[in-house]
């Protein structure tokens, strides 16, 4: 496996586009030629070669431009990644659970050598060479999750199950679609999730949530999740909303394919071994509208998804200033013809 990694931003400049061969391989989130709010949970086992779903921790052409931003938002703003005291034991579950997988998937990338406790972890793209004791914190430069959480793609919330419940008690969050861990940690599932409108009286999180507590270790499961935004930007955190807010002012008919972005989250849930805790990985896919559309089949059916939301979604999404020019801008790549089942290209 040989992957070119790009040197690209998502920030300033806004150098970040897919590569053509990547464009096929995007989580596109729509099944259907229309949306509504549903569980939408299925075992998150591999699929599809070449897809985001074959491996546990996908690994793309953006993986070292992300990591570099990462860096950034927690040099600028620590408080992105925060553990409660108690989450020590799910911190190395979760470094754990990283590291295996991506030395499995990724050989040409990764190694991992355990003698015993002490352990031996090769990052080659980010040159990254460390021996440590597993289990003492001591041994690495920060807290574990910190540590992984910062070689790893997408954000990683860490929920303790107790009392019926789970809370939001870890966290490593800095490509957040507007929510804050500063403000919801140490929240329970149904108070983090208050904002959301139209689920709740679906009954979308009381189903989530019994599934999610009876979740089995080795039996992840994954679902997506989508939204839109201005710009290539994965920082859009409540914190950073005069940054990237005014950016909505900046669509036009003329610029909208390459200014918006379909913000797709591919959601997996772990159990973890010896804590119990539920690993709750976020990992953020972007792509231009104009990438979009170079797929006729998607083409076709955002237009559908995008005519026929329903108001509150457009509030909610925080699409309402553009959504009209958007559903017109796409009306040009819907022929009428019937779309294929499933979210994947013809």
């Amino acid at each position: 496996m040989t992957i070119q990694f790009k040197d690209e931003s998502f920030r300033g400049d806004f150098s970040y586009a897919n590569s053509p061969s990547n464009i096929p391989r995007f989580p596109f989130p729509f099944p259907e030629d229309e949306y509504m709010y549903s569980t939408n949970i299925e075992p998150h086992h591999a699929a599809r070669a070449g897809s985001p779903f074959e491996n546990a921790f996908d690994v793309d052409e953006h993986y070292v431009a992300e990591m570099k931003d990462r860096a950034l938002v927690l040099a600028e703003d620590p408080g992105r990644c925060q553990a409660l005291p108690h989450m020590e034991t799910a911190g190395w579950d979760f470094l754990e659970l990283v590291m295996v997988s991506k030395a499995r998937d990724y050989p040409d990338l990764f190694k991992l050598t355990m003698d015993g406790d002490r352990w031996h972890w090769i990052n080659k793209p980010l040159q990254i060479d460390d021996t440590f004791t597993f289990g003492d914190s001591s041994t690495l430069p920060c807290h574990p999750m910190e540590y992984i959480g910062r070689q790893v793609q997408g954000d990683h919330a860490i929920l303790d199950q107790r009392d019926g419940n789970l809370w939001m008690d870890a966290g490593i969050i800095t490509a957040q679609a507007d929510w804050s861990l500063d403000f919801d940690i140490g929240m329970n599932f149904f108070e983090w999730h208050a904002p959301v409108p139209l689920a709740h009286e679906l009954g979308v999180f009381q189903r989530a949530l019994k599934f999610l507590l009876t979740l089995p270790q080795g039996q992840p499961s994954r679902r997506l999740n989508w939204t839109l935004t201005v710009n290539p930007r994965l920082d859009t955190s409540p914190e950073n909303y005069p940054k990237w807010g005014p950016d909505k002012l900046t669509v036009t008919p003329e610029n909208i394919g390459e200014k918006i972005h379909l913000r797709v989250e591919l959601q997996t849930f772990w159990r973890l071994p010896r804590s119990n805790a539920i690993l709750f990985p976020i990992r953020t896919y972007l792509m231009a509208m104009n990438e979009v559309v170079t797929q006729p089949k998607w083409g076709r059916r955002l237009h559908r998804v995008m005519r026929d939301l329903r108001p509150e979604l457009v509030d909610y999404k925080g699409l309402s200033r553009y959504h009209p020019i958007l559903v017109e801008w796409l009306s040009q790549f819907d022929d009428g013809a019937p779309t294929s089942p499933g979210i994947f290209p013809d």
